[in-house]
């Protein structure tokens, strides 16, 4: 697939950057141009930065995860002044593994919206089996023009209720796995201009790489599964999903 161009809008490179640069040559190698390294803390956040700065193709993102959310984001205002720093996040909910209190997350959640709106550039979420909270507060705080449900787990009622709030949908390696029908119906009623595609390496490899470290040269093979649900070609997704990445985050097509 090395005749299409990709963007993997969401992956976290390794922080040695020898390996990062082997890891963000492979991805080139396989057609995939382009890489979010998004940020899940403070400190991950400069780490994704440096290696924004490092490599051609690579832009950061600068956030606090919910889990991290307990350790607050004195300093996240200073990182997204950074040319290279193209949204704020991930930032969300998780209740499923609760590693910071639910009204603190809620709370970090809150103040990463406000600063998204303060420096207009688009908000990567993360929300687990926390949907109606996140909704929320998108509600009270007012949802960011770009904004994106990152490794997008919900059904078809859940994508519509993002979609009607103007937020894009964010596919992985998910939508290949069997158990997903769910999640394939949503990718097949997403407008073509409303989705990207991610493979949130390391983690979630897709089929039929599972169960092995991820990495963002399998985007293509995301690309595979949305197609698949969508019922058209692949070309089409690339097509589709690297005009909207180029949107989203303002990058030069």
């Amino acid at each position: 697939m090395s005749d299409m161009n990709w963007t993997d809008n969401h992956c976290h490179l390794p922080d040695d950057m020898d390996l990062a640069s082997e890891v963000v040559q492979n991805a080139k190698d396989s057609g995939v141009q382009r890489l979010i390294d998004v940020g899940t803390s403070i400190e991950h956040s400069v780490k994704c930065i440096a290696r924004a700065h490092q490599f051609d193709g690579v832009w950061a993102t600068a956030g606090v995860h919910p889990h991290d959310a307990k350790d607050g984001i004195e300093g996240l205002a200073q990182l997204v002044t950074s040319p290279k720093v193209v949204a704020v996040g991930e930032c969300g909910l998780d209740y499923h593994y609760d590693n910071s209190p639910r009204d603190v997350q809620r709370d970090i959640f809150a103040k990463q919206i406000q600063l998204a709106h303060q420096v207009d550039l688009p908000l990567v979420i993360h929300t687990r089996e926390a949907w109606e909270d996140t909704f929320d507060i998108l509600d009270t705080e007012g949802t960011p023009a770009k904004t994106v449900f990152h490794c997008f787990t919900g059904g078809p009622d859940e994508a519509q209720a993002g979609l009607q709030r103007g937020a894009y949908l964010s596919f992985s390696g998910i939508i290949t796995f069997p158990n997903a029908p769910e999640l394939r119906e949503a990718a097949a009623l997403t407008p073509s201009d409303r989705y990207l595609v991610e493979t949130d390496a390391p983690y979630l490899a897709p089929v039929p790489e599972r169960g092995k470290k991820n990495r963002p040269a399998w985007v293509t093979l995301v690309g595979e599964g949305v197609a698949a649900a969508r019922g058209v070609g692949i070309k089409e997704v690339a097509e589709e999903s690297w005009r909207n990445a180029s949107r989203f985050y303002g990058l030069v097509e």
